[in-house]
């Protein structure tokens, strides 16, 4: 298998600012502004769950090509300093792979002070390291989770570490790092255990946000005809729980939310496919090899990683960025004729 078809591109794109406001933030075409920065730090993870990894894992991506955790830090600092950026969030693969995760944390804590720093993880491992990351700085987590039945589990993520998981969720909590929200991504093998798990999360105390699945999985085998959609789940939950709608309170958050049982507690559901809010899409990412992605489904990238080394100034690399932003999909067109998935998986791009 080639690095590409394993969903890492080998062809960076190149930028045009023609037509551009002058203006310092991250701007598009269609009147969308970036302000929320997603920093995957690694390719590799500890689970192999079925629509992101392939069984064997992704392919390694060599140490020297990785963004060093000063690097990190001096993107970060650019992007809210120079580009509007007021949300930071690091990805993977798993970003507990990495073991100077603290040191980035308290770099760029240090660099931004004030801006949230956030976490997405699979929690194997956070018990170890969730106090030693408030303490870096690190604000609050998303835990992925789509099963709280241990053996359902080890089938969706090839691997039995449902006590791990649960127990860094636990330390999450015991940690202060909060709000702590479970992510679940909606398949018909988790559609019957979706009512279970909110009424898990319900006594954990954790918010939960159900994601309809998106063509990014490395094997290629998503389907429209198969997805479970939101209108479904709410269905399956309707049946244990009284829902009522709350709808967004930031236009550009991507879960609507529904009471339950008369609330406070709500369930969010993340409807990419079937409630499309790229309209109101407001992230910009960087990959672990130091590449901007304006769109999950673009497999445009611009490199930042080599400007930086060969020298670039930082006015230098907010002109590449902004150029990288500018030229953002209006949407990612799944629905659309000839849609094709992009080459990388949700795993290599970082969510």
């Amino acid at each position: 298998m080639t690095t590409v078809e394993m969903g890492i591109p080998t062809v960076r794109g190149s930028v045009s600012l023609d037509g551009r406001p002058d203006v310092p933030e991250l701007v598009d075409k269609f009147g969308r502004v970036a302000r929320d920065l997603r920093v995957s730090i690694t390719e590799k993870c500890s689970l192999r769950c079925t629509y992101c990894m392939p069984e064997e894992g992704l392919p390694a991506i060599p140490q020297q090509d990785l963004l060093t955790a000063d690097e990190i830090v001096r993107l970060v600092r650019l992007a809210v300093d120079r580009l509007g950026v007021r949300e930071v969030r690091f990805t993977g693969g798993e970003p507990l792979m990495r073991a100077d995760l603290e040191q980035i944390v308290a770099g760029c804590a240090a660099a931004v002070p004030g801006i949230p720093l956030a976490l997405t993880t699979n929690a194997i491992g956070l018990e170890h390291r969730a106090r030693g990351l408030a303490a870096a700085g690190l604000t609050r987590v998303n835990v992925s989770l789509d099963s709280i039945d241990r053996a359902h589990f080890a089938q969706l993520t090839r691997r039995d570490r449902l006590p791990s998981v649960l127990a860094g969720i636990r330390a999450a909590a015991d940690a202060g790092l909060a709000p702590l929200k479970i992510n679940a991504v909606l398949m018909p093998e988790t559609l019957s255990g979706a009512a279970d798990l909110l009424a898990w999360a319900l006594a954990e105390g954790v918010a939960l946000r159900f994601i309809e699945e998106m063509p990014l999985d490395a094997d290629q085998e998503w389907a429209r005809e198969h997805m479970v959609s939101a209108d479904a789940l709410l269905s399956a939950l309707g049946a244990r729980f009284a829902l009522s709608p709350v709808g967004r309170d930031d236009p550009s958050a991507p879960a609507e939310e529904w009471t339950v049982d008369g609330g406070p507690a709500t369930v969010g559901i993340i409807a990419s496919v079937t409630r499309s809010f790229c309209a109101d899409c407001d992230r910009t990412r960087i990959t672990a090899e130091g590449t901007v992605r304006s769109c999950l489904f673009s497999d445009s990238e611009v490199d930042l990683r080599g400007a930086l080394r060969s020298g670039a100034t930082d006015d230098e690399l907010a002109q590449l960025w902004r150029g990288a932003m500018w030229n953002k999909w209006a949407g990612h067109g799944i629905d659309a004729a000839g849609f094709t998935p992009p080459q990388r998986s949700m795993g290599a791009i970082g969510g």
